[in-house]
């Protein structure tokens, strides 16, 4: 722990998924993956009748397996547009850079 006027050291990255997180999801994901067929009838039984309902219950199922990124926004110093320097290179150095040669 640190003391006052002390840096924090230790503990999680940011934006890392803490364990119970990610057992929770790992559960989630191999629920949906041995129960993969009834799912699909499920969604298929649903989407018989209410497409739209079939549809969002998907999407709703596959932000467990896959959640939602968060969104960012990208800016240059104190939030003004972002300036990009170009400099010469040469044929040789791109195709390199692109994993040509």
């Amino acid at each position: 722990m640190a003391g006052k006027g002390q840096p924090k050291t230790g503990g999680r990255a940011p934006g890392s998924v803490n364990k119970t997180t990610r057992e929770f999801r790992d559960t989630v994901r191999k629920l949906l993956e041995d129960n993969a067929e009834n799912v699909s009838l499920w969604l298929t039984q649903v989407a018989a009748t209410d497409p739209d309902k079939a549809l969002d219950k998907l999407a709703r199922l596959a932000e467990f397996a896959a959640p939602k990124l968060g969104r960012v926004e990208h800016t240059g110093l104190d939030g003004g547009p972002i300036k990009v320097q170009a400099s010469e290179m040469s044929d040789d150095d791109l195709a390199s850079i692109a994993g040509g040669k």
